[in-house]
């Protein structure tokens, strides 16, 4: 089956559709995606480890909760879907914060930031993310720059201190 996402303008109107490969090829086809944050009550910010077979980043620390989203699919939903499928979260409501364009030598995509604060123990479907823990924010302070996480991750970071966030 063929994974189409919705091409998208710089206000985020769907323009057109696009393979996953012709939105990855270098083509700087904007598309849209979205992340989830997860804190605990104690501030602690959830990641996961990104498995080493995917196209983009292998190996890395990432964001809780991130994909793209589908032809014909909403930011809600998509969100929602992404965090049932790689970490269980079911029933969350989260909270909307901003978006910005990420643009990498091999993609262009329009980044939708939630955060939620989420007291239980994720539970990570292992075909999707390797690992992911809690990580107190001095720890990850300490490890950015060093190739840990994806430079996505530490750009997301950045903006949720600005927002006041963290």
């Amino acid at each position: 089956m063929i994974e189409y996402f919705p091409v998208i303008d710089e206000e985020g109107n769907v323009i057109d559709r696009a393979t996953r490969q012709e939105c990855h090829n270098g083509s700087k086809l904007l598309h849209a995606a979205v992340h989830l944050h997860v804190f605990n009550a104690a501030g602690d910010l959830y990641l996961q480890k990104r498995a080493d077979w995917k196209d983009i980043q292998p190996g890395k620390w990432d964001t809780a909760v991130g994909g793209h989203i589908d032809f014909g699919e909403s930011i809600d939903i998509a969100l929602l879907r992404e965090a049932r499928e790689e970490l269980g979260l079911t029933d969350i409501q989260p909270e909307r914060l901003f978006n910005y364009i990420w643009e990498s030598p091999r993609e262009r995509e329009m980044i939708y930031v939630h955060t939620i604060v989420y007291d239980k123990e994720p539970q990570p479907d292992h075909s999707e993310v390797v690992d992911g823990r809690f990580w107190k924010i001095s720890e990850i302070e300490e490890n950015l720059g060093k190739d840990v996480f994806t430079p996505n991750f530490e750009l997301d970071f950045q903006k949720l201190k600005e927002a006041g966030k963290i």
